[in-house]
């Protein structure tokens, strides 16, 4: 199903690495709010590591930006300044319409909730009570979570919509029709890295699958990405 005109998701798995590859998520969080800012769309911190944008044709721009992208650099958590390298995964989804989300159903019992507090913005109300909601899809171990509402009961369905719209996605990938259909346990999809961003011993960020490379780093990660997602469009 096409779905280019929806708004969409991104969310960004940091890999092992400790501090190093916790900033480079958050960096790459921070770039792609830029970005979203720079055209003028809406952004909704849902957790730590994932925001909803919505805006005109927000998946079709950003749906090319899934995969891993690699950090080089001089770690600032490296009390002996050697060279890191660091990598993230950013997933991309489109945001379901009310009505294919209503007609997926998943069953109670493929479902595990867990409520946390936010750690979130929202003021003191908002950390006294357990309002964020994470959702895990026992059969595949997808999970979704939410914590940008302040009743727990909004965070369920944004966590629910979202979860949805990763198993649509998987469905897709997989060809396959039902949800029932995928039993099988997965894990990320990490494999080959779609960008790289050196910092050190020289600036460069290339993107590995259109040749498109900028040597103004700075710029890139504070949301300059026309250059590299136009030529992916085309």
């Amino acid at each position: 199903m096409e779905y280019n005109s929806n708004n969409a998701t991104l969310s960004v798995l940091a890999g092992a690495g400790g501090e190093d590859a916790k900033d480079w998520g958050e960096m790459l969080l921070r770039m792609y709010g830029r970005f979203a800012d720079s055209r003028g769309w809406k952004k909704i911190l849902l957790n730590d590591h994932t925001l909803e944008i919505r805006g005109e044709g927000v998946y079709v721009f950003l749906k090319k930006e899934s995969g891993v992208h690699r950090l080089v650099r001089i770690s600032p958590f490296d009390a002996k300044k050697l060279r890191h390298t660091s990598f993230a995964l950013v997933e991309v989804l489109p945001e379901l319409p009310e009505l294919e989300a209503e007609r997926m159903i998943i069953p109670e019992k493929d479902l595990k909730i867990e409520f946390t507090r936010s750690s979130g913005p929202g003021g003191q109300n908002v950390n006294k009570v357990e309002t964020a909601v994470r959702l895990v899809h026992l059969p595949t171990g997808l999970s979704a979570s939410s914590q940008a509402e302040r009743s727990q009961a909004r965070n369920r369905e944004r966590a629910l919509k979202l979860l949805k719209a990763k198993l649509v996605t998987l469905m897709e990938a997989r060809q396959v029709e039902e949800v029932e259909d995928l039993r099988t346990k997965i894990k990320p999809e990490w494999g080959n890295q779609i960008r790289s961003y050196v910092l050190h011993p020289y600036k460069m960020v290339k993107d590995h699958r259109t040749g498109v490379e900028t040597g103004n780093v700075e710029a890139v990660l504070d949301g300059a990405l026309d250059k590299f997602i136009q030529a992916e469009l085309k």
